[in-house]
């Protein structure tokens, strides 16, 4: 995968101090600048699933008002499980995209009839229940069950895009495929949670799709997208 590690050659660090540097600098942005969500407040499955299938093609701030609304009605999975289907899709109302809480629902009653009411934390397993792919699955592992797994969803897909690589298509497989395994490399023994994250937030509060707010990144420095822009501009 070498083709894609062009921040080697655009920037004057080693891919290895460079990973370093980014890491420290992510962490202690995120010291300052994380956002206190509240599923970053439990390690409870059933609420971190559920914020995760809320959070897909969503908003955060449209998923938090019903976050806390489907918990107070359907706050385990036996509570959910039990629920009519009916009930679900209109508490889930109006976050759109409905096959998803038909499919939480489902995942309720599975996890109640198969496996006694608790999430396994396996990722076959996980993966096995429909709508969760490699980044949900991923999620849950990390974020409820504190395993050291790396994650990539749009937004942490930009930013190591963006700091590691700097140009080509990101939409291919071979690309998104290196991204996941830089994730997996970029990812600290401790910490690791509060890491992906930062990522996350990274993401969503500053290196924007369309309008990336640079002059407020820690990562301005050692960006393969800026320091190549800013070369070019110069």
């Amino acid at each position: 995968m070498a083709q894609y590690s062009t921040a080697e050659t655009d920037l004057t660090l080693p891919i290895y101090p460079l990973k370093r540097r980014f890491r420290r600098r992510l962490l202690s942005w995120y010291d300052r600048n994380g956002r206190d969500l509240p599923w970053r407040k439990t390690r409870d499955p059933y609420r971190i699933l559920v914020s995760e299938i809320m959070l897909q093609q969503t908003q955060v701030d449209r998923v938090m008002p019903k976050y806390d609304e489907w918990l107070e009605l359907f706050p385990t999975f036996e509570t959910l499980a039990n629920a009519p289907l009916r009930k679900a899709v209109q508490v889930w109302r109006p976050l759109g995209y409905n096959i998803r809480p038909r499919r939480l629902h489902a995942i309720a009653k599975h996890v109640v009839n198969r496996f006694d009411g608790r999430l396994p934390s396996d990722v076959e397993t996980l993966k096995s229940f429909k709508g969760l792919g490699d980044y949900t699955a991923g999620a849950v592992q990390c974020f409820a069950f504190e395993k050291r797994v790396p994650i990539v969803d749009t937004n942490i897909s930009r930013v190591l895009f963006r700091v590691f690589v700097g140009n080509g298509d990101r939409a291919k497989h071979a690309v998104k495929q290196h991204l996941w395994t830089l994730s997996a490399s970029l990812l600290p023994r401790k910490r690791f949670f509060d890491f992906n994250q930062a990522l996350m937030d990274l993401g969503a509060m500053v290196c924007l799709a369309r309008k990336p707010l640079c002059t407020k990144c820690p990562m301005q420095t050692i960006c393969a997208t800026y320091v190549t822009n800013t070369k070019t501009l110069s």
